[in-house]
């Protein structure tokens, strides 16, 4: 498990290009025929990476989180951005389709990853925090779900939006997570963009076509960094920082939040026009 601290933003207002994919930006976090684990001290953050191969994956512990079992006092949100695969929840299967979406609730002991096939495995994207209550596993079908389409195409941001695990959705204790498409010909992300210091954010990007790249912005909105991202690739966002992008061509990503409430909306609003 790979451990990551967060600098504030007087430390990442010193940073160089290095310094912050270093500290802001997690690669390679998908390896066939393994799970990757990436430990945030942003409000105790995990993220992780599944992809089961000709074997399967169980869920296991990790000694920094000084725990009996992964989610003896977390929670889990699992969604599925590659081919078929299932997870077996305390002896329950579940069976994922690209976008299907699975939240595991704290207490659950075994859990276990596989492939309907080798050669064109599942890719899960994992995200957990800690939980001080117990809550249903559930899945929810990407066919099920509602999208909610935002933007236009004469602001490059035309997308549609869709709420997995939410207050309205399958309930948990403080996780919060979904996922945007941008629509062919719109490139921006998350614009205006905003702030809410009571959640931190983690952005996955995926479906980025391989010979293209994502800017995303960071940063305080009156100074903003970017990251140049790929496909599969995932940015943390602490609280004070804008969290936007704009890509080379069209693309998804999974939006992840974890802290102080669960509303969707709360967030502090940031003009275009005063960024800098």
């Amino acid at each position: 498990m790979r451990l990551y601290q967060m600098a504030d933003a007087i430390r990442y207002g010193l940073m160089n290009t290095e310094e912050l994919r270093e500290t802001f930006l997690l690669e390679e976090m998908f390896t066939p025929g393994e799970i990757e684990f990436a430990y945030v001290d942003l409000d105790r953050t995990v993220i992780g990476g599944a992809v089961p191969t000709h074997e399967t994956l169980k869920l296991e512990t990790e000694p920094e989180l000084r725990a009996d079992y992964f989610l003896e006092r977390r929670e889990l949100g699992i969604l599925n951005v590659g081919g078929p695969g299932s997870v077996v929840v305390g002896g329950k299967t579940f069976e994922l389709e690209k976008l299907d979406c699975l939240y595991v609730g704290r207490g659950s002991k075994d859990v276990i990853f596989s492939s309907a096939d080798a050669e064109k495995p599942a890719c899960f994207y994992l995200l957990s925090y800690p939980a001080h209550a117990e809550y249903p596993t559930a899945m929810v079908k990407f066919a099920d779900m509602k999208g909610l389409e935002l933007g236009s195409v004469e602001t490059c941001n035309k997308r549609t939006i869709y709420k997995a695990i939410y207050r309205e959705g399958i309930k948990s204790c403080q996780l919060v997570m979904g996922f945007t498409f941008l629509a062919s010909g719109s490139n921006w992300n998350t614009m205006p963009p905003h702030t809410h210091m009571r959640r931190s954010e983690v952005y996955f990007y995926f479906d980025v076509d391989p010979a293209h790249r994502v800017l995303h912005l960071m940063g305080p909105p009156d100074a903003t960094s970017h990251l140049v991202v790929a496909d599969k690739e995932v940015v943390v966002s602490p609280g004070w920082s804008i969290h936007a992008g704009v890509g080379t061509k069209n693309y998804g990503f999974c939006w992840g939040m974890g802290g102080e409430n669960q509303a969707y909306d709360d967030m502090d609003g940031v003009a275009i026009a005063e960024l800098k």
